[in-house]
């Protein structure tokens, strides 16, 4: 990489040089086994830092197949290797003195064990993890639109993904509409195996993420949670959840303040635009979110008001390589992807070049020298 010069007063020329530190732990989950790694690899082998991948234990053979690419590929021994570890052995890999970083994708209680180990060790490391992110639907919406992507972005992926849209809330004008939209396009999916075309609802990934999911909904009922849609058993082989969707959900309910992992859409009634603010921001995660206004500038305005680290305006969540991820609070800290995420792991050096030293200005004035002495 090229230096970033600095304007400076410092005597001498002033540049930032970019090196890469050594080798970065990644630790990576299963709900997008190939992308989750890439997103990670990519830049740090840009740079030339080293990558060890401890990917999650459900999926042993994508981790594998992606290692073994990269070699095929003709990538130098060592940019990427897989290692099946325990959580214990990750501590120890922290511990490492080789290790110089760790990127991990996870939950927030993985997150704040991995960042705890990190810190023991003075390594620097970035957490992508839970959220509970709200997509927000002002009441001059194109109701159209809002219908149109609002039951994808809560059941994609089986709404396994932590950008998923989980809390939906809905100005008091429009909240009968997007409810009943809501409920139809639920009904509407085909669950099935996965590798069908016809298929547009997959399984949970293990069966104990389905049992947390559905302790989870019904705690929610149990403190007063109403069920809109859903929470019923599909007569299907494997584990499988039907779109559920929550309302009349006071915010002492647990539910308020838990991420759903899976297909469940939590819908809130608000009667203002500060409402809604002021409910999308009571959370303790900040990952992302999405806005719904017919005026994009006011949509905008909202955005900046929420407390996450990415909100989309009139469209739905999208990542792409150039675009910063991440977020703040539990959540997470640091960026990937982008120039943010390239630099992420990156030493970034001054260096100050001179032709000869300034003997009346060393250490900014605070030594004086007597060129008589």
């Amino acid at each position: 990489m090229q230096p970033t010069p600095i304007d400076s007063q410092v005597n001498g020329k002033a540049k930032v040089y970019k090196h890469s530190t050594g080798v970065i732990l990644a630790v990576e989950p299963w709900n997008f086994p190939y992308y989750q790694i890439m997103r990670v690899f990519a830049p740090n082998f840009m740079v030339g830092n080293p990558m060890i991948l401890r990917d999650a234990a459900n999926i042993p053979w994508s981790a594998q197949a992606f290692a073994d690419a990269v070699q095929e590929a003709g990538a130098p021994k060592g940019a990427l290797t897989n290692l099946f570890m325990s959580y214990d052995q990750v501590a120890d890999v922290i511990a490492d003195p080789r290790i110089q970083g760790v990127a991990l994708t996870g939950s927030e209680r993985g997150g704040s064990s991995v960042a705890e180990e990190a810190g023991k060790n003075l390594k620097k490391n970035t957490m992508e993890l839970g959220g509970q992110d709200a997509f927000i639907v002002l009441d001059d919406a194109n109701m159209d639109d809002v219908n149109n992507i609002a039951w994808r972005a809560r059941l994609y992926n089986a709404g396994q993904v932590c950008t998923s849209s989980k809390r939906f809330i809905v100005m008091d004008n429009i909240y009968d509409e997007f409810v009943e939209n809501m409920k139809k396009n639920f009904a509407s999916v085909k669950p099935g195996d996965p590798m069908d075309p016809t298929t547009t609802l997959a399984p949970m990934n293990t069966k104990k993420a389905k049992e947390k999911l559905q302790k989870q909904v019904d705690e929610a009922i149990a403190a007063g949670a109403t069920v809109a849609y859903g929470n019923e058993d599909y007569d299907l082989d494997g584990q499988f959840f039907m779109p559920t969707i929550l309302t009349d959900i006071d915010l002492d309910n647990p539910a308020a303040h838990t991420e759903m992992f899976g297909p469940v859409a939590q819908v809130y009634k608000v009667h203002s635009e500060a409402e809604a603010i002021e409910l999308a921001n009571d959370s303790q995660y900040g990952l992302g979110g999405i806005v719904f206004s017919g005026d994009a500038e006011r949509g905008e305005r909202v955005a900046t008001q929420i407390e996450t680290g990415m909100v989309f305006v009139n469209n739905f969540m999208a990542s792409l390589p150039e675009l910063p991820f991440g977020g703040v609070k539990n959540s997470g800290y640091g960026r990937e992807m982008s120039e943010l995420g390239l630099m992420a792991f990156v030493n970034e050096q001054l260096v100050v070049t001179a032709d000869k030293p300034d003997l009346n200005n060393l250490a900014g004035g605070l030594v004086k020298v007597d060129p008589e002495a």
